[in-house]
């Protein structure tokens, strides 16, 4: 008996064994048709860039950011998330502040948001009326009236001048109008305060980009609503404000509304009723949902989640287009998530996926500004509320920013669906500019870029089925011309930790120096001959000089 069970114990032991190196067997020769490497498989793509023509054309300032008005009490689902990094309190003294604003040279900075519907103006210098807002939950939003004091509003250009910033301020809507009980803001804009701060504002000498009117007053509104035809008379009053007060300006400030969330009834006959008082059209997106919600990355890593934002973006564009009007569209704010985020994804390296998809989706569709929630403030700003020290997405800005031309190209990838692929023509530089996001855990994706209608040094044709338009941007090694190179930048988590809030460049840490310096951002020179390679969870930027198409001239 025993030596029977010694014997089928073997016999187990050895189906196990050969089950075992079976089953290794099979991954091993599965992954070699893969091109695997112990961190997970390769896997070859194509991106197609079309230099025909530019899609689109953005603004040379188009990544924006915000500064709020809420208070250190402003809390959200326990968390309080705002400290002092409201307009009316944050230390405009901070050196690291400064130096994150100076390093876009310019950017553009939207001062608003939801309380900015509250919020008086004291231009007659009365002290003693000026007080700041308090948390009051029978209020509206909330909290009580707010004031901006003059004293604070001087600070702020000062500070906005030195550090090179554009400006576009937020006015109050709901002056003069009350809600009633069906939840509409009933009645004609009291422009009078507004009008007010902007004579203060001229006669200082203070440049302000654009004068936007009401944050989330459109469609249902946030808290209360405003009809599209009232709204419509409320900006024809402001534009005609704008033109009286800045008369002999040969600049005048852009008329911006309505900031708030896209409602397609209420944008078309909003538009329709501005045709001429109307030069932005802002609209705000939180298309991930409340900060609280625990499946955020779920949807950040989910190609379907990303796109199903183009439908907003391109119903938009239709009703300018179809409308005649001269007026652009911006998003005005977006911070992904509502209610003030969620520490840990939206001001970590997850959060890049969802914002350089968004930057460039919203440029794709002709979107001319994109403005960030936030700067500081919340848990989705590029700083850090409390340090100020940069989060990732402020090194993404920055390199967006820096790369990222105005001219916009027709991009497509293939080979597989998590790879999000955009195109612009280099910003100040010869070439295209290539971003490339990888949403994979586990695939490094080896990227070849073709091209339409591109003049290029290092060209040549190696496909039968290729037509002569359509070319691959490589070449041989023993060309006499490869030693072309490229520049890439290649952004990570550290450690490979989604939730990091350290982002590396390249390898190497991002952070700033103990003066408070942004720090240089290097990239790489790679050969020409080689793909773009972009690792799992990682994104790219290609700065691409030998691919030349006339629409980047």
């Amino acid at each position: 008996m025993q030596k029977i069970l010694s014997y089928g114990m073997c016999s187990l032991y050895l189906l196990f064994c050969t089950c075992f190196w079976l089953y290794w067997l099979i991954q091993i020769f599965s992954a070699a048709s893969h091109g695997t490497t112990r961190l997970g498989i390769t896997i070859e793509g194509v991106v197609l860039i079309n230099g025909t023509t530019c899609i689109a054309r953005i603004d040379d300032d188009f990544v924006c950011a915000t500064l709020d008005w809420w208070p250190p009490e402003k809390c959200d689902y326990g968390t309080c998330g705002w400290g002092r990094t409201s307009l009316l309190n944050l230390d405009l003294n901070n050196v690291i502040l400064m130096n994150a604003i100076k390093a876009f040279s310019p950017l553009k900075i939207r001062l608003g948001g939801t309380l900015q519907d509250k919020v008086i103006y004291d231009t007659e210098g009365n002290p003693p009326q000026c007080s700041s807002f308090v948390k009051n939950n029978s209020e509206l939003l909330g909290f009580s009236q707010g004031c901006l004091p003059m004293s604070r509003w001087d600070e702020l250009n000062i500070f906005f001048k030195k550090a090179g910033a554009v400006v576009v301020f937020g006015l109050n809507e709901l002056s003069g109008k009350t809600v009633d009980s069906q939840g509409s803001a009933i009645g004609a804009w009291n422009s009078s305060d507004a009008e007010s701060l902007i004579r203060y504002t001229v006669n200082k000498g203070y440049t302000i980009h654009g004068w936007e009117l009401g944050n989330e007053l459109s469609g249902n509104g946030v808290g209360t609503r405003v009809p599209a035809h009232q709204y419509a008379s409320d900006i024809n009053s402001l534009q005609n404000m704008v033109q009286n007060i800045y008369a002999g300006f040969e600049l005048k400030p852009l008329v911006i509304a309505p900031g708030g969330f896209f409602d397609a009834n209420w944008f078309t006959e909003f538009i329709k009723e501005t045709p001429e008082s109307l030069q932005v059209v802002s609209h705000h997106i939180y298309s991930l949902g409340p900060g609280v919600d625990d499946h955020l990355i779920d949807r950040i890593l989910d190609p379907s989640s990303l796109d199903s934002v183009s439908q907003t973006f391109g119903s938009l564009r239709s009703i300018l287009k179809s409308s005649g009007t001269r007026a652009v569209a911006w998003v005005g704010e977006a911070g992904g998530a509502y209610n003030s985020g969620h520490h840990l994804v939206t001001d970590a390296f997850v959060f890049s996926f969802w914002y350089l998809d968004q930057l460039g989706m919203a440029s794709s569709f002709d979107t001319k500004t994109y403005c960030r929630q936030s700067l500081v403030g919340g848990n989705y700003g590029l700083l850090d509320a409390s340090t100020l020290v940069p989060n990732p997405d402020y090194y993404s800005a920055l390199l967006w920013h820096r790369l990222m031309g105005r001219n916009v190209l027709s991009t497509n990838f293939s080979g597989t669906n998590n790879i999000r692929a955009y195109a612009h023509c280099s910003k100040k530089k010869q070439g295209i500019t290539l971003l490339l996001i990888n949403l994979d855990s586990n695939a490094t994706v080896q990227v070849h870029v073709s091209t339409e209608n591109a003049t290029s040094l290092s060209t040549s044709t190696t496909q039968e089925n290729q037509t002569p338009r359509t070319r691959l941007a490589t070449m041989s090694r023993g060309s006499k011309i490869s030693n072309i190179t490229r520049e890439e930048y290649h952004l990570t988590a550290k450690d490979g930790d989604l939730h990091s809030q350290t982002m590396l460049l390249n390898g190497k840490i991002l952070a700033v120096n103990s003066s408070g310096d942004i720090p240089f951002l290097e990239p790489i020179t790679v050969n020409q001959s080689e793909p773009i390679t972009v690792a799992p969870f990682s994104i790219v930027f290609a700065q691409i000089p030998y691919i030349i198409f006339s629409v980047c001239n």
